[in-house]
């Protein structure tokens, strides 16, 4: 199982924010987790924490792509976590190799066809609107089943867009338009997101439902998360730190 690590290059996202804001800051500390054995480095430069308004597109452009083109140098994967398709085709040109897309091509229609021509492994999430206004959208009767047929639909419109099969991730969204309640119904449900026949990723490191006052409290929880999902058959999880995580993998 592979470990995803989160490089917030942000002022407010939920756990870090602020922590890496600066290229010099954010670089030192993924090469603290290449040390560590991270196997991917997801470079974010938009928060989507609930509640969190959108930054323009050359904010975030000028926020990732010195620090991608930086990383790129030390040979370890990069991960872009983008729902612009413009951010996306920035970062792979400075040498991101896979595209982490929160909204699973929804935001931006341009994203599927950019993933496609740039020919890249692309991360579809289940999403169903924008950080500000998530929350209102975690109706569902049967989460399990609905979160599987909506990915499907993004499976079906990424692959009509191009998008080789082989290229694809799914990400069931763990805390986006999901409470406590559905986000630990997908976890014990995550055998059925694998059956699906893609790579799954998790993404579930230090998220509220886990319990804790703050994010750094939450940190326990996550390990013991990625010991238990070790076992399930996912591809990877996306976790804030890499050593401990991968010591309960092993």
């Amino acid at each position: 199982m592979k470990i995803m690590g989160i490089l917030n290059v942000t002022p407010d996202s939920f756990a870090d924010g602020g922590r890496h804001n600066s290229c010099e800051d954010a670089v030192k500390h993924a090469r603290a987790m290449i040390a560590e054995g991270v196997d991917v480095i997801d470079v974010g430069g938009e928060s989507t924490r609930p509640g969190a308004e959108r930054v323009s597109e050359a904010e975030e452009i000028a926020r990732v792509i010195p620090v991608i083109t930086e990383l790129a140098k030390d040979g370890v994967p990069i991960s872009i976590d983008t729902m612009r398709a413009s951010t996306a085709l920035a970062a792979v040109n400075a040498g991101a190799q896979i595209i982490n897309d929160v909204s699973g091509g929804l935001a931006d229609p341009e994203m599927l066809a950019m993933a496609a021509d740039l020919n890249v492994r692309y991360i579809a999430m289940h999403w169903r609107g924008a950080s500000k206004d998530m929350n209102s959208k975690a109706i569902y009767g049967d989460v399990v089943q609905e979160v599987i047929s909506e990915l499907q639909a993004r499976i079906t419109a990424a692959i009509d867009a191009g998008i080789e099969p082989e290229n694809l991730v799914l990400d069931p969204g763990i805390g986006f338009a999901k409470d406590a309640e559905h986000n630990w119904a997908i976890i014990n449900g995550i055998e059925e997101f694998v059956s699906l026949g893609y790579p799954v990723l998790v993404g579930a490191s230090r998220k509220r439902f886990l319990g804790g006052d703050s994010p750094d409290e939450r940190e326990a929880a996550s390990i013991a998360l990625t010991k238990q999902l070790s076992t399930s058959g996912i591809w990877g999880v996306r976790v804030h730190s890499v050593k401990p995580h991968k010591e309960a993998i092993a």
